[in-house]
């Protein structure tokens, strides 16, 4: 797999729907890409590095093309915490890709999940009802969070009390992300180490 190539389809996602155009993928890419697997991307300013969107597909339902494209073009103009991207804007932000294992639910005591979590490796996803909040691996090693805050802050992100992982109602889920990001806009892609 040539990261690099998903890191350019995302990108030329975005620039054709700022140009209006239909987004035409090679069937090669299609085939090379055709893996279910669940996909984030992350935007961010260049050089300063702050969010600048992140949406993605937490499961497997996609092929790994369409996840990219639509992941790409969410994160630009999609997440609410943020004003659509311009197209000014285009050359001044980096692509992240990050490329998501199946989420697996952590059914031990609730007391022991902070001990099931490893920083770095593991991302979370926490679901009580309808409520639901998803954060990547990366996360918590950008705030050198320990296990429990992970726990918490992932709460919050579902919009529900912070300490709801101690509910014996509440799901939480674990899964892996391989990292990748632009070093500069359009530039080399890279793994990163969340380690």
């Amino acid at each position: 797999m040539d990261i690099r190539e998903l890191v350019h389809l995302g990108r030329y996602a975005v620039w054709n729907a700022f140009e209006g155009k239909e987004i035409k993928v090679p069937e090669a890419l299609k085939e090379k890409y055709s893996r279910n697997m669940g996909v984030f991307t992350t935007l961010k300013t260049y050089p300063e590095h702050n969010l600048r969107g992140c949406i993605g597909v937490p499961l497997p339902v996609y092929p790994l093309w369409y996840a990219t494209v639509y992941s790409s073009l969410q994160a630009a103009f999609q997440d609410p915490r943020f004003y659509p991207l311009k197209k000014e804007e285009f050359d001044k932000v980096l692509w992240e890709i990050t490329l998501l294992t199946p989420p697996e639910e952590l059914k031990v005591p609730k007391e022991e999940l902070p001990e099931q979590i490893e920083i770095g490796k593991h991302g979370l996803i926490i679901e009580k009802g309808e409520q639901k909040g998803l954060l990547l691996p990366q996360v918590p090693v950008e705030y050198g969070w320990s296990p429990v805050e992970f726990l918490e802050y992932t709460c919050l992100k579902a919009g529900l009390p912070k300490d709801c992982w101690k509910d014996k109602e509440t799901k939480v889920y674990v899964f892996s992300g391989e990292v990748y990001q632009e070093k500069e806009p359009f530039g080399e892609v890279e793994r990163v180490n969340l380690k």
